[in-house]
């Protein structure tokens, strides 16, 4: 027991830990998405109000606190890996690591706040919205290569995916759903804005969760990683382009996906 790692130990744990919690919160995202969104349709008043009543609070629950702790493991694993690990920032490093750090807790809070913004003024134009968010997300990793390892600039395209999600969960897709559930309860109708809010940021966090996951997987492939990060010759970092691409990519399995969910296929036995 002389060469134990309390680290390396401590980086499974998490490590663990957050792939239990993002397969228990992702599994219900397209639960709602791909599957209970084309059932909801088939729904007449008595039904609803005998379902959701049931169904949707037994299921948010395990989503958003599904949520929570896939990004409270995540920042732990952030904090082992790179903080800690020394993986964090470019070789040579350009800045200091304590200004890393800071750099990497700004993009995230940034990074909601700008989503937030420029889908409240283009709800209504998802297309030219999801060109617009490729376009900031491509700026960002150009930006971070800069500072950045290359390993570092994908797990944080991916944390910024992913605490933009979480987000949704925690401030405009659960406070929505409790309004909904309440007004059923009551046998009321729902504001029409409430489901229209929760649903368009729960269709959102659908189409992310896929580039979010090869993001989050990248780090174990030093050939994907290291054609992105470098402070000293952009001309060959294409971390940038990555991003773009593999946003692209996993916003057309989350279409085909949702394609397919409309369609009898599913149903059939």
């Amino acid at each position: 027991m002389e060469n134990f790692d309390y680290n390396q130990w401590l980086n499974l744990i998490f490590r663990w830990l957050h792939v239990i919690a993002g397969i228990m919160w992702i599994g219900h995202l397209w639960f709602f998405n791909f599957v209970n969104a084309q059932v909801a349709k088939t729904y007449d008043a008595d039904s609803k109000k005998k379902v959701i009543p049931e169904l949707m609070p037994r299921a948010l629950y395990w989503f958003r606190w599904g949520a929570a702790y896939t990004f409270i493991t995540g920042s732990l694993l952030m904090a082992f890996v790179y903080y800690m690990g020394g993986t964090l920032l470019n070789t040579p490093a350009p800045i200091s690591v304590g200004l890393g750090q800071a750099i990497s807790f700004g993009v995230l809070i940034v990074g909601f706040g700008v989503y937030d913004m420029l889908w409240k003024s283009m709800a209504k134009q998802e297309t030219a919205g999801a060109v617009v968010s490729v376009v900031l997300a491509s700026a960002a990793a150009a930006g971070l290569g800069r500072v950045f390892s290359g390993r570092a600039v994908f797990i944080h395209m991916g944390a910024i995916l992913g605490t933009i999600m979480a987000a949704n969960v925690w401030m405009r897709i659960w406070p929505n759903q409790r309004k909904i559930i309440a007004a059923i309860k009551e046998g009321k109708a729902p504001d029409a804005a409430w489901p229209a809010l929760a649903g368009l940021r729960s269709k959102q966090n659908t189409y992310m969760s896929m580039p979010l996951i090869f993001f989050m997987i990248s780090n174990h492939y030093p050939a994907v990683y290291g054609m992105a990060g470098s402070d000293h010759d952009m001309m060959h970092d294409y971390g940038w382009a990555l991003t773009a691409v593999f946003l692209v990519l996993g916003f057309g399995i989350a279409r085909f996906c949702f394609g397919k969910s409309a369609t009898d296929a599913p149903k059939q036995f």
